[in-house]
């Protein structure tokens, strides 16, 4: 049975927004293609590009910085629009949303989290992660008892009253995570989450994405420059000269003989 979520005075149906199925595919991007003007100069990081994402993967999109990561990740989470090619979200095309769609897919359907984590540093850890809640209208109790819960999950239940500013980095990123998935969306989008963390930190917020992950059954597409996490995922895809390709980090051979002892270990770029 469908069901329906509101935003302000509109019904949208979940449907429309690919958080019915369990299986299958949840992202297919087709001749994909952005491109803007520098002066006279026409810059195209995503070049008629075309992949997939089966709901439950894990998947690292590398390549070198200016690539185009980012710039893939907005358009996947409907914060720009491509040139030219079609996201398809569920089987539905992005284009055919109305705005009152687009909208509610954003807040409902994805969950983002960057580089910098973008907390407001005078509220609430337990604030900062309700806000995706408030903006869809909910009351301001049931929002905070369920960012508390967030923060549970990320191991800062005793953070919650704490302003976001006094916290440190790695905490606001986990605040962050839980802002991220607080909706409960079906895919998980992270551009460069470890990026401005020493090792250990940023060791330990993978390993919770990784378990956030796998216990609320996500889909999730990392951007990163580290090969060590890019190698763990279930796919890696490279981004280079506005292409995306099957890709290869260093290391790959450990997962090949993982998959040969039969660990079950996928390969990067393989159709698992």
């Amino acid at each position: 049975m469908h069901t329906q979520a509101s935003l302000g005075a509109t019904v949208v149906d979940d449907s429309r927004l690919g958080v019915v199925a369990e299986s299958g595919e949840l992202v297919r991007v087709e001749a994909l293609r952005k491109s803007f003007h520098s002066g006279t100069q026409e810059i195209t990081p995503l070049n008629e590009i075309d992949f997939y994402v089966e709901r439950g993967e894990m998947i690292a999109i590398v390549g070198p910085s200016g690539a185009g990561k980012s710039t893939l990740l907005h358009v996947l989470a409907a914060l720009d629009t491509p040139t030219s090619g079609t996201v398809y979200f569920g089987g539905i095309s992005l284009r055919s949303y109305s705005e009152a769609e687009l909208a509610e897919y954003r807040n409902r359907a994805v969950g983002f989290v960057w580089q910098r984590h973008h907390l407001l540093p005078d509220f609430s850890a337990a604030e900062n992660v309700a806000m995706p809640m408030l903006v869809r209208g909910e009351k301001l109790g049931h929002a905070l008892r369920a960012a508390k819960d967030w923060l549970g999950e990320v191991e800062l239940a005793d953070r919650a009253g704490q302003r976001a500013g006094e916290l440190s980095g790695g905490e606001q990123q986990r605040v962050a995570i839980a802002r991220a998935l607080v909706n409960r969306p079906a895919l998980l989008l992270a551009d460069e989450p470890t990026g401005d963390l020493d090792e250990r930190c940023a060791e330990n917020i993978f390993e919770l994405m990784r378990r956030l992950h796998r216990s609320h059954h996500l889909t999730s597409i990392l951007a990163t420059h580290n090969l060590g996490i890019a190698r763990r995922t279930d796919r890696v895809l490279a981004l280079e000269h506005g292409k995306l390709a099957a890709g290869r980090v260093p290391g790959d051979s450990a997962a090949r003989e993982a998959r040969a002892a039969g660990t079950g270990a996928k390969i990067p770029g393989e159709r698992g």
